[in-house]
């Protein structure tokens, strides 16, 4: 027995239907991400450009996050810029 596999977003729509018209497909979504199903299963999500550019963003602000609280637990190093 296969395992349940959640659909994620509201919409979602046949892999044949995407092959059709992908335009259309990621239209009807309204800027959302839709689910592309094969055999009534999720196989992948149709993400408009959109939102894919700020899901990157914070993704990136998540390494930076960690990158931050990483840093912030080293020890510091005095530095002297002068010239001698």
């Amino acid at each position: 027995m296969l395992p349940i596999r959640p659909i994620l977003v509201q919409s979602s729509t046949s892999i044949s239907e995407l092959k059709k018209n992908p335009s259309s497909i990621v239209a009807l979504g309204e800027g959302f991400p839709v689910a592309v199903l094969n055999r009534n299963k999720p196989v992948f999500y149709c993400v408009p450009e959109g939102l894919f550019a700020k899901m990157l963003e914070q993704l990136e602000d998540v390494q930076l996050l960690r990158l931050v609280a990483q840093r912030q637990r080293m020890t510091e190093i005095e530095v002297c810029f002068e010239r001698l």
